[in-house]
């Protein structure tokens, strides 16, 4: 059935423009009836008419059948989306640190009330990585899925990588092009990669996992030295987020920055855009590219999911709901890294088990060995203050 979309929409940013411009180009059975912003004196591109400034004129209004949330506070997201459910309203969602935190409860709203919550473009912007999960892999066996979820961090590296440029460089162009915020430590420090890696890990394994309990560590520390060494052994470097299915029924998630070969499907993802690759027993490996980062690659992602409610789609959840589904996480998982450091005490909090490669020069030392993801993740607070660069050597 195509039934009418009375649209109340929350927030008017970058995303929210994006929508709106790809709104008025599409033939969409469905009108936006309220966007609900924040900031009264902003000023707007569109007639003041169209805004309100009270959430409730959208969540209380009965005639609103769709609530479509594009703010950035995760919080105030949280609380628009479960109201929003509540009253039997369908929602469409972006906000992946909101959905990263609250998945299980809002899964269990959504079929307590009978209603949809979509939210693909809150995992790799214009990449349809969940749909894909939830239907093409609903059946087949996993055994990773891993890639570039973030626009921002992969941009800065490719102009160190491609250009020569410093990672100071890079990140004030990419702020300037709104890729990056003021504050970039979401994004280059993984955090954000790291939402969307919880989000997709449901889908595809079918776990809900706290993203407090998963490893994260960005590109913040990356220095010539780091690049210099990349470079001569012919590889990159790339923010990588992975979940990846054990031998034991165990599923392993990280956000690390990751040495990236020629001939490695990421090598040549470059500047906003992000890529996923699933690897499964029947379909073997396929690589999904897209423009993660901007208004119109967001809003592409959300008009589907927009669309997809004139005819009442949800998500099933099939793999949580599998009666023998018996996947748990972990972080007891040995990976290699390799660590750029300056004196024997920065690596007090890196009890490596094994090394084997050790470097010590005039202006900066380096290790490779083998290590417990675990023992990165109990200690990682520590080890983000000490002046050290950590990659994983892909091994």
């Amino acid at each position: 059935m195509n039934k009418l979309l009375k649209i109340g929409m929350f927030g008017f940013g970058c995303v929210g423009q994006g929508l709106y411009g790809i709104f008025l180009k599409t033939s969409l059975n469905a009108e936006i009836i309220k966007i609900c912003v924040k900031h009264r004196d902003k000023p707007r591109p569109i007639p003041m008419h169209h805004f309100t400034f009270d959430k409730e004129e959208i969540l209380q209004n009965p005639d609103i059948n769709l609530v479509v949330e594009m703010i950035d506070n995760a919080d105030d997201a949280y609380h628009i989306v479960k109201t929003a459910l509540q009253n039997g309203k369908n929602v469409v969602t972006a906000n992946k640190k909101m959905l990263a935190e609250h998945l299980a409860e809002l899964v269990e709203l959504q079929k307590k009330y009978n209603v949809s919550l979509l939210y693909e473009a809150s995992s790799c912007g214009s990449i349809p990585i969940i749909r894909n999960l939830e239907e093409y892999y609903d059946n087949d066996l996993l055994s990773s899925v891993s890639g570039i979820f973030n626009g921002s961090s992969n941009y800065i590296l490719s102009k160190i990588f491609q250009e020569g440029w410093s990672y100071e460089t890079a990140l004030k162009k990419a702020q300037e092009l709104g890729f990056a915020e003021t504050d970039p430590t979401l994004d280059v420090g993984g955090f954000d990669a790291k939402y969307k890696l919880c989000i997709i890990a449901a889908h595809a394994y079918g776990i809900f996992v706290n993203p407090d309990d998963v490893l994260n560590y960005g590109i913040q520390t990356l220095s010539i030295y780091d690049q210099q060494y990349a470079q001569e052994k012919g590889v990159k470097i790339k923010l990588v987020a992975s979940a990846i299915k054990t031998d034991n029924n165990e599923v392993v998630l990280s956000v690390l920055p990751t040495f990236i070969p020629k001939g490695h499907y990421l090598y040549h993802v470059e500047n906003e855009y992000n890529a996923v690759i699933a690897e499964a027993a029947f379909a073997d490996k396929q690589v999904f590219v897209g423009k993660g980062a901007g208004g119109y690659p967001t809003g592409s992602a959300m008009i589907s999911d927009i669309s997809a409610n004139r005819f009442d789609y949800r998500y099933e959840y099939r793999k949580h709901n599998k009666a023998n589904q018996n996947l748990t996480f972990t972080q007891n998982h040995i990976i290699e890294i390799f660590v750029r450091y300056h004196q024997e005490s920065d690596l007090q909090y890196l009890p490596f088990e094994d090394i084997s490669t050790q470097f010590i020069g005039k202006e900066f030392r380096y290790v490779i060995g083998k290590i417990n993801l675990k023992n990165i993740f109990q200690n990682i607070e520590a080890i983000r203050k000490q002046n050290i660069f950590l990659v994983h050597t892909g091994k």
